[in-house]
């Protein structure tokens, strides 16, 4: 009976070691399986979405137009308005000029400086969660008007500002604001 009840667990404990041992082996195989699929996978990724790293602080050539070459010999050109965003935030050199003869040194620089140091009395948001407002990004946009992008960390919004220059003496009013 003794040997009886041996050769029962004996018998019991090889069945689940081969049980289990096929089981782990059937397990590594898919998993070769499926490690052969992510590779292949992350190398299609790598292929299309390769890209040389772009600063976001460094400006973007303007895309150039692609000539069709189809048999009516149209040619694409972008539209006029394209070329405004480049310049969006830059005075033009009648704007530069007429500041000069106004009292401004270097307008550009003078008017966000100013800016900076008069931005206090012009945010009316006030900063949520300890954050303090502040503004963050200017553009100068012509020899009157000014868009500045303030953020306390948590929120932001825009602000649109007139501006007068009098014997070097800059004045700011605000035109309009909202909040993002």
């Amino acid at each position: 009976m003794k040997n009886t009840l041996f050769l029962i667990l004996t018998a019991f404990f090889l069945f689940l070691a081969i049980y289990f041992y096929w089981g782990m082996s059937k397990a590594e195989s898919q998993l070769v399986v499926y490690e052969e699929k992510v590779t292949s996978l992350e190398e299609q990724v790598r292929r299309y979405t390769h890209r040389p790293n772009v600063d976001s602080l460094t400006p973007i050539s303007p895309v150039t137009p692609q000539v069709d070459t189809s048999p009516d010999d149209t040619k694409v050109t972008p539209p006029e308005s394209a070329a405004f965003e480049d310049e969006l935030g830059s005075l033009s050199n009648g704007d530069v000029q007429r500041l000069k003869r106004k009292g401004l040194k270097n307008p550009e620089a003078d008017l966000m400086n100013d800016l900076m140091r008069k931005q206090k009395s012009l945010l009316t948001t006030s900063g949520t969660m300890g954050g303090t407002m502040a503004i963050r990004d200017i553009r100068i946009l012509n020899d009157r008007h000014a868009l500045a992008y303030f953020e306390d960390g948590h929120n932001g919004g825009h602000l649109l500002l007139r501006y007068s220059v009098e014997n070097g003496n800059i004045s700011w009013t605000r035109l309009d604001s909202y909040t993002i």
